[in-house]
C-alpha cells in the first residue's frame, strides 16, 4: 500500500535531514517539502497566497500519490496548527493511501542550541529563533505521532518513524 509520511515541527527542529535519512530506508520514495512552495521574494503571506500555497501542495502531493512510480511520499513542513494541517488533507485524495503525520518535537534547550549553530554557519538569519521557539508547544495539541528529537539524530529520528510504520 502506497503511504504519505507527513513530517512537521517549528523551524530547526530537523525535518528536512529526517526526510533524507528516511529517503534511505523506504523503498520507492519521494521527498517534498512545502518550504519550496513559500520560497518567494518578498516573502509575502496573505490569505491569497496561503491560499496559493495549499492549493500546490495538495497538487503536488496527489499528482506524487496516483503515480505508479512510488511507494512512499516524504512531505514536511512547517505546520504548526491543526487547521493548517487538516486544509493540507482535505486537499488530497480520501483512499488509496496510508498517511501518517510525525511531528518532531524537541526541548527548547535543544531547539535553541540546533537554531544558534545554524546562525553560525549561516544557515539561517538570526530572528529565526524569536520565530522558532514560540512554536514548540503548539506542537503537543496537533493530531500527529510525535518523536522527540531532542538527544537523538536525524538517522536515528528516521530509524523510529520507520520502526512506527512497520516497515
Amino acid at each position: 500500500m502506497k503511504r504519505l509520511i507527513l513530517l512537521n515541527g517549528t523551524m530547526g527542529v530537523g525535518k528536512t535531514a529526517v526526510c533524507r535519512e528516511l529517503q534511505k530506508l523506504l523503498p520507492g520514495n519521494v521527498f517534498l517539502d512545502g518550504d519550496w512552495c513559500w520560497d518567494m521574494r518578498p516573502f509575502v503571506v496573505t490569505a491569497e497566497t496561503k491560499r496559493m500555497v495549499l492549493d500546490n501542495i495538495g497538487c503536488l502531493l496527489s499528482r506524487f500519490l496516483v503515480c505508479s512510480a512510488f511507494d512512499n511520499v516524504l512531505f514536511c513542513w512547517v505546520i504548526h496548527e491543526q487547521g493548517i494541517l487538516d486544509e493540507v488533507w482535505k486537499r488530497l485524495p480520501e483512499r488509496g493511501y496510508e498517511r501518517r503525520c510525525f511531528s518532531l518535537t524537541c526541548s527548547e534547550e535543544a531547539l535553541r542550541r540546533r537554531l544558534e549553530d545554524d546562525v553560525r554557519r549561516g544557515l539561517r538569519s538570526p530572528d529565526v529563533i524569536g520565530r522558532s521557539l514560540p512554536r514548540l508547544p503548539l506542537y503537543e495539541s496537533m493530531d500527529t505521532e510525535k518523536v522527540d528529537v531532542s538527544v537523538i539524530t536525524a538517522r536515528q529520528a528516521a530509524q523510529e518513524i520507520y520502526r512506527r510504520l512497520g516497515s
